[in-house]
C-alpha cells in the first residue's frame, strides 16, 4: 500500500485525507514544583491514519510527539527519564536558560543514560514561551524516529484567547510498507540540506482539517520538530500575527509576505482570528521549497459561530527575563561556517593530513562535512571555539559560506537578531535558533550569563552530527 507521499502536488489522495488533526491532552502544573516521568521506548503508531500501516517508532510514553509538558512561569520542572532504548539517550530542554548540568549534551554536561537507567532533570522556568525537548545524542536517528515533545511554559498573566493550540511540525522518510527508512546518516543527506522526509505530520498524524468557528481567536503554537525540513506556511483568507519567537515575545507583527517561515528547532506563537463564514474552508500550505508547495491541512468553519467578530483585545505579551546586551561594550566574535556539497570543495582543518588540503570525498568519508571557523566538531567533547567572559556582552558575526541554510542554536542563553546583511533587523528578535541562509551574515548579540560549556551547533541534526557543531565556554 502506498503513502501519502509528499509530491510536487501534495498529498497523493487516500485514506489520509479522511484524517482529523490529533489533540494532545496537556498535563497541567498544579502547583511550584511539577514532577513528570518519560519512558523512552520503541512502540507502533499510525502516523499516516487509518487505512495505511503503522509504523515503528521511538517515543516518549508511547505517543508521538511525547507528553505535552505545561507549566507556569517561575515554576521549577523536575523529570525523571527512564531509558527504555536499546542504546544510550539523553533530553535537551530546547530553549530553556537551566543549569549547565541539565543541558542533556551526552559526556560534555552528563553521562549518557544507558538502557534501563533513569536520570533526573531538575531546574526552574524563568521564561514563559514555546519550547521542547528531544535527544541530544545520536540525534538525527533518535528525533528522526519520533523522539520529541513540547514544553509550554505559560506566562503569569495570559493574553485572553478562545483556544491555546499547539502544532508539532515533522516529517518522516516512510517505506510503502510503512517502515522508517534506515538509511540515518548517509553522505548524500548530510553534505546537502540533510534529512528531508516524505511524509509529513502534525502532532504525530497527517493531518486533513483543524475545525474553527467564526469570531475565534486562537493562539497558535508552531515547533518544527523535523530534523532538517524548513516550513514556510501561508494561511488563506486569513492574517495571522507573530506574537513570540523562539518562545520569547516580539512586537505584534504580520509576517513578511503572509508566510511563517520555521528552520528546524524554531518555535512562532501567533495569534488567529478566524474571520471566515460558517462552513467555509480554506488551505494552510507549505511553500518554502520551489516547485514543491503542498497544502499541509485546512481550517474548516463550524457551521455555528461563536461569536459575530474576534475579540480586540490587546495580544502584546509581556517582556521575559532575558537580560539585555549592552552594543556599545560588547565584544565581537566573527564565525564563518563552511563545507558541504556545492559550497567550498576543498577545505583545510589543521590537525587533519599534517595541514595539508584533503580532497572533498575524503573529507565526507571521515565525518567531516561542515567546518565552523574551519573545524569539524567529532563529538561532544572538544576544545572550546570560544572563551566569554561570565556577565559580558558580546556580539557573535555569522557568516555562512555555504551553499545551504542553517539554523544555529546557541545552548543556555537567548540572543537578539541585531543585523541581516549589515543592516538592522526590525524587530530585534529574541531567538535561541536562528536560521541563517546561504552567504548571509547575521549579527546576534547576547548577555553570557550562564555560566558552563555550551553547544553551539546547526539544528540540521545531520549537518550537526557531520562537523557543524563548537562549544562556547563561559566563565
Amino acid at each position: 500500500m502506498g503513502y501519502p507521499f509528499l509530491s510536487r502536488r501534495g498529498f497523493l489522495s487516500g485514506a489520509a485525507a479522511a484524517v482529523m488533526l490529533p489533540v494532545i491532552a496537556p498535563a497541567r502544573a498544579t502547583g511550584s514544583t511539577k514532577e513528570v516521568r518519560l519512558f523512552a521506548g520503541v512502540t507502533r503508531l499510525p502516523l499516516a491514519g487509518a487505512g495505511y500501516p503503522q509504523t515503528g517508532v521511538w517515543a516518549y510514553d508511547g505517543v508521538v510527539p511525547g507528553p505535552e509538558i505545561r507549566v507556569r512561569q517561575g515554576d521549577r520542572l523536575r523529570v525523571s527519564v527512564e531509558n527504555g532504548l536499546a542504546e544510550d539517550t539523553t533530553v535537551h530542554f530546547h530553549g530553556i536558560r537551566l543549569p549547565n548540568a541539565m543541558d542533556g549534551v551526552p559526556h560534555l554536561t552528563q553521562h549518557p543514560i544507558a538502557p534501563g537507567s533513569t536520570f533526573i532533570y531538575e531546574f526552574d522556568l524563568p521564561d514563559a514561551g514555546t519550547y521542547w525537548y528531544h535527544p541530544h545524542i545520536r540525534s538525527g536517528e533518535q528525533v528522526g524516529r519520533g523522539l520529541y515533545g513540547a514544553l509550554i511554559v505559560e506566562e503569569r498573566e495570559p493574553i485572553q484567547v478562545d483556544r491555546d493550540v499547539l502544532w508539532m511540525l515533522s516529517d518522516w522518510r516512510l517505506l510503502p510498507d510503512g517502515r522508517i527508512s534506515d538509511d540515518f546518516d548517509n553522505l548524500h543527506d548530510m553534505s546537502h540540506n540533510g534529512r528531508i522526509g516524505n511524509t509529513v505530520t502534525v502532532n504525530g498524524r497527517v493531518a486533513d482539517a483543524f475545525p474553527v468557528r467564526a469570531g475565534e481567536r486562537i493562539r497558535l503554537r508552531l515547533v518544527n520538530a523535523a530534523n532538517a525540513r524548513i516550513f514556510g506556511l501561508t494561511f488563506a483568507g486569513h492574517r495571522p500575527r507573530v506574537i513570540a519567537l523562539d518562545g520569547h515575545p516580539v512586537d505584534p507583527h504580520e509576517p513578511d509576505g503572509g508566510r511563517i517561515v520555521l528552520g528546524p528547532a524554531m518555535r512562532v506563537d501567533l495569534v488567529l482570528d478566524m474571520t471566515g463564514a460558517a462552513g467555509e474552508r480554506f488551505d494552510v500550505m507549505d511553500t518554502f521549497y520551489r516547485g514543491l508547495s503542498y497544502r499541509l491541512l485546512e481550517l474548516v468553519y463550524d457551521g455555528e459561530p461563536l461569536r459575530k467578530a474576534p475579540p480586540e483585545s490587546p495580544i502584546a505579551l509581556p517582556a521575559n527575563t532575558v537580560p539585555e546586551p549592552d552594543k556599545a561594550s560588547a565584544v565581537r566574535h566573527e564565525i564563518v561556517f563552511n563545507g558541504g556539497m556545492m559550497g567550498q570543495m576543498m577545505m583545510r582543518e589543521r590537525g587533519i593530513g599534517g595541514g595539508d588540503m584533503m580532497e572533498m570525498m575524503a573529507l565526507m568519508r571521515s565525518g567531516r562535512i561542515w567546518f565552523i571557523n574551519g573545524k569539524a566538531a567529532v563529538g561532544h567533547m572538544m576544545d572550546p571555539m570560544l572563551t566569554l567572559e561570565l556577565g559580558k556582552s558580546c556580539v557573535l558575526a555569522m557568516t555562512n559560506e555555504t551553499a545551504w541554510h542553517h539554523p544555529m542554536h546557541l545552548h543556555g542563553h537567548a540572543f537578539r537578531v541585531i543585523a541581516r546583511n549589515g543592516a538592522p533587523t526590525r524587530y530585534r528578535e529574541w531567538q535561541d535558533t536562528v536560521l541563517v541562509a546561504p552567504r548571509e551574515k547575521v549579527d546576534i548579540a547576547f548577555v553570557a550569563d550562564n555560566p558552563g560549556d555550551w553547544m553551539f551547533h546547526c539544528h540540521i541534526l545531520e549537518h550537526q552530527e557531520s562537523g557543524m557543531m563548537g562549544v562556547i565556554r563561559v566563565k
